[in-house]
């Protein structure tokens, strides 16, 4: 049985910048920064906890190699017919995607 770490694929904000022209003719700055709404949007981007960002520290540091990629779709799988419950993954989740749960009937 294997479940899946859901990510939902994120994009930051392009900052905009002045012509070319304009930068050399002066010393204002190159990037002119985000609009509050796009500062906020980026902020909720970076800060965000609880979703899958599939840097893969769970799978490198799993015990049991019961965590893998799936090649088509790019989603994280955990096999949890060889995963022991050691909560290394979990403990090492940057994002705090993956959540320890007693399973019923135990």
């Amino acid at each position: 049985m294997a479940t899946q770490c859901k990510k939902k694929p994120t994009q930051s904000s392009k900052q905009k910048s002045p012509s070319f022209k304009r930068q050399r003719g002066g010393f204002s700055p190159v990037e002119l920064g985000l609009i509050k709404k796009e500062a906020l949007k980026e902020a909720r981007r970076c800060l965000s906890l609880g979703e899958c960002e599939s840097c893969e520290v769970c799978s490198l540091l799993c015990p049991d190699l019961c965590i893998t990629r799936d090649e088509k779709t790019g989603e994280v799988l955990i096999d949890l017919d060889y995963c022991k419950g050691c909560g290394i993954c979990a403990s090492v989740c940057p994002k705090g995607a993956i959540q320890m749960v007693l399973e019923e009937g135990r």
